[in-house]
């Protein structure tokens, strides 16, 4: 992560205090802003940003990645990278696999094997001509009480998906116990916001026409809870001279070609979101 400049402050029209953060992370840009507490903590949070993706990135070794290279062994770890594996694991069995980090194999195929921006540069040799195989969750072993983790032979997990969202949760929750009024981490779309908003209208979200870049289709006003968009018209590459996206059909270890150009979910997480 880039170091963020220091925080800008303001008061908002409902007459309490906002420090603001803008900086570079998880591949994308952030924003925090933390209400009614010392500047200190924004900076604080941005730290945190930092030791989550450090933890779990795919882009240099981590924690998350170095599971794959132990496989079929019950391996302890940390309470974060716990945290994304559980939360994975519960999204890929509440999507019946239409959500799957295990396309990690596919995406790698396609070009994205290194950060974006190095990635958006080049124009990669064809993908292979046989679908990369998604072989799900289904095999991880987590134990709670003991903290570890088991993947099976073949599967590596990719946070891309989940783990912006659950990041920007991770850190709301823990400003708030630090003593501020109120919240909003945004880490390239993937928002949470708790607590007051420094302005009388509120926590507002323009979610962007995908057609129309610089227009919002609508305005979300949200108090507390997550919200998250996606969209195939962002982290667009070329491979063998086609143009190709990361949203993977883990049905098919492809591009989604689903006519869905971008949707957008408000829940009470931004991970579940």
């Amino acid at each position: 992560m880039v170091q963020p400049a220091p925080p800008s402050t303001r008061f908002g029209t409902a007459g309490l205090v906002a420090h603001e953060l803008h900086f570079r992370a998880m591949g994308t840009d952030a924003q925090i802003v933390v209400v009614g507490a010392e500047a200190d903590l924004a900076i604080w949070a941005s730290d945190r940003v930092a030791a989550l993706e450090a933890a779990w990135t795919r882009f240099a070794p981590s924690e998350l990645g170095a599971l794959a290279e132990r496989p079929d062994v019950d391996v302890p770890v940390s309470d974060e990278v716990f945290r994304l594996v559980e939360a994975s694991c519960t999204a890929w069995r509440a999507t019946d696999g239409a959500f799957d980090p295990t396309v990690l194999a596919a995406v790698a195929a396609l070009g994205y094997d290194r950060t974006f921006d190095e990635v958006v540069d080049r124009d990669s040799p064809a993908a292979p001509d046989d679908p990369t195989e998604v072989p799900g969750l289904g095999g991880v072993v987590l134990d709670p009480a003991q903290r570890t983790v088991r993947l099976p032979t073949g599967v590596a997990i990719d946070p891309g998906g989940i783990g912006k969202g659950l990041a920007a949760d991770l850190v709301t929750d823990e400003v708030v116990a630090r003593g501020a009024a109120g919240v909003l981490v945004n880490l390239g779309g993937d928002c949470r916001v708790a607590g007051a908003s420094p302005d009388e209208s509120g926590w507002t979200f323009g979610v962007e026409d995908p057609f129309a870049p610089d227009d919002d289709l609508a305005v979300l006003s949200v108090s507390d809870g997550g919200v998250a968009t996606s969209s195939t018209r962002r982290r667009r590459w070329r491979r063998g001279g086609e143009e190709v996206h990361h949203l993977i059909d883990p049905a098919t270890g492809r591009p989604t070609a689903s006519g869905v150009r971008s949707a957008t979910v408000v829940a009470g997480a931004a991970w579940w979101a």
